[in-house]
């Protein structure tokens, strides 16, 4: 199974730091992560400058992320387009 680190700080906002490749495996602990931290009220960034690879799931997931709010930071440019491509294909099937 591949490997994802999570590393979380906080500074005004929480900041989770994902290093590796983010799977399917790999989402409902991420997810639990946010869910802690939403009570907060503090802004939930996920920086992925250090993702190597994210599979389909993965790139569905953090386009829902993006859309509740979460800020996604040094997103690699073909990560970002596959959310885009994705949220594409949600509108038109909503």
């Amino acid at each position: 199974m591949a490997m994802l680190r999570i590393d979380r700080s906080a500074n005004g906002e929480v900041r989770f730091t994902l290093i590796g490749r983010i799977g399917a495996a790999h989402l409902a602990e991420l997810q639990r992560l946010i869910d802690a931290e939403s009570a907060g009220n503090r802004p939930i960034v996920l920086d992925l400058r250090d993702v190597k690879l994210v599979d389909r799931e993965a790139v569905s997931f953090l386009a829902r992320c993006e859309a509740s709010g979460i800020k996604l930071d040094n997103c690699p440019a073909y990560v970002g387009e596959w959310i885009r491509q994705a949220t594409d294909e949600t509108g038109k099937d909503g």
